[in-house]
């Protein structure tokens, strides 16, 4: 029976942070997974540490954009048909967060992350040896129509306000910073304070390296066998049974397959999303990662090539893979883009967690003593993975926390 202060369960970016972090504080702790370190959700993101984020992604409300969703031919959404009962009461609550007073709401509460997040992946990727795969080049995002350009109005004042720094860009000024895209579009705005790494895989390895390094241990089980046993948690493992004082829940889309049984019912969704790898073409290629706002996807330089995200789809988690929005987007994108060859043959596909007020859940899980929570970051898990290890790390280890926990609670649910 092997015993450690602390069990985490999940070896994305989110739990992989909170374990180093706990180490770094002279825990013995355990990090269990039933797959390889950081190759779910986390390994298929655009690679954004997005420390200029500001408002949360609203609900659609245009006629024209809800009707293009519905009918399926929209590039940033799709949709299962039979799965939209079940996701309904989700989407209702996400398009009431939507208001624009909420999604102010939301800036102010998630700065004290947001704007500790770049910081806290590079002390992490200088102890780790992993900062050849930071890449401090902003990010840009094009929009193809003037309208679309001046919806950002709100955003941009934001940015102002909080001191981020950015550049609004007509297209001369965009095509200076990423000539190889072509001119389908008329303004950009480059955020300058955001950065990208070229391997999320990598990056997450490399903090797990760091980890062991520092007395970790790394099991192979499923986090569903968590039990209490006595005064303290127990997870089986292929190595056997790990007892812990206390046990961290960041499986990420999986986590309501543990919490649900011990009647925690937090309302968590998940958008799923897939990507696909190209060759540059000829001797083009990007310096940064490029949105195309309009259509909801974006194309990042990663060390396997340019990966294209998709937007969002809304299914059963479980359900096999419906990579049609890359029937829509590909014209578009490879007329903005240099795309050259096709790297895979199928595209990659992973599930986000999200709440309906797009904020994640960081605290201890109501009615369970010594157990903690780490889910439902959404498009935000490689951005927040370190801060939330960092906050984690202070609230279980009875330090001051460097912000106010109160918002990340998931209280604010249960109450």
């Amino acid at each position: 029976m092997a015993r450690t202060d602390a069990v985490v369960l999940g070896a994305g970016i989110v739990g992989t942070s909170i374990a180093l972090h706990l180490a770094k504080r002279g825990l013995s702790v355990a990090l269990v997974d039933r797959a390889g370190p950081g190759e779910g959700t986390s390994y298929g993101n655009a690679g954004v540490i997005e420390g200029n984020t500001l408002l949360p992604h609203p609900f659609p409300t245009a006629f024209g954009a809800l009707m293009k969703v519905a009918l399926k031919r929209a590039t940033e959404a799709n949709y299962h048909l039979f799965f939209l009962p079940r996701v309904a009461p989700w989407l209702l609550d996400y398009r009431a967060n939507s208001a624009i007073e909420r999604r102010i709401r939301y800036a102010n509460l998630m700065r004290p992350l947001f704007g500790a997040a770049l910081a806290e992946h590079e002390t992490l990727m200088q102890e780790s040896d992993a900062t050849r795969y930071l890449r401090k080049e902003g990010w840009l995002k094009v929009y193809r129509t003037q309208a679309a350009f001046a919806a950002t109005a709100r955003e941009r004042e934001l940015a102002t306000e909080f001191g981020l720094p950015y550049d609004a860009l007509d297209r001369a000024g965009a095509l200076a910073l990423e000539p190889a895209l072509a001119p389908q579009f008329v303004n950009g705005i480059y955020w300058r304070s955001s950065a990208s790494v070229t391997n999320p895989l990598a990056l997450t390895r490399a903090y797990l390296a760091r980890f062991t390094a520092l007395g970790g241990v790394v099991l192979t089980g499923d986090a569903r066998t968590l039990h209490r046993a006595a005064d303290r948690w127990r997870v089986e493992t292929d190595e056997g049974p790990v007892d812990a004082r206390e046990a961290v829940v960041a499986l990420g889309p999986w986590a309501t397959d543990l919490l649900e049984p011990m009647d925690i019912d937090l309302p968590m969704a998940v958008k799923r999303g897939y990507h696909l790898h190209f060759r540059p073409r000829g001797n083009a290629g990007l310096t940064r990662p490029v949105v195309d706002a309009e259509l909801g996807y974006c194309v990042a330089p990663m060390e396997q090539g340019l990966r294209l995200t998709t937007g969002a789809e809304f299914a059963d988690r479980d359900a096999p893979p419906t990579p049609v929005q890359f029937d829509r987007l590909l014209p578009q994108a490879r007329a903005l883009f240099p795309l050259g060859e096709q790297v895979e043959p199928q595209p990659w596909m992973g599930s986000r967690p999200c709440f309906a007020d797009s904020m994640p859940v960081i605290g201890r899980a109501p009615g369970q003593s010594s157990l903690w929570l780490a889910v439902g970051h959404a498009h935000w898990g490689l951005t927040l993975g370190p801060v939330t290890g960092r906050l984690l790390a202070e609230m279980m280890t009875g330090a001051t926390p460097f912000c106010d926990p109160t918002p990340y609670a998931a209280e604010r649910f249960t109450a």
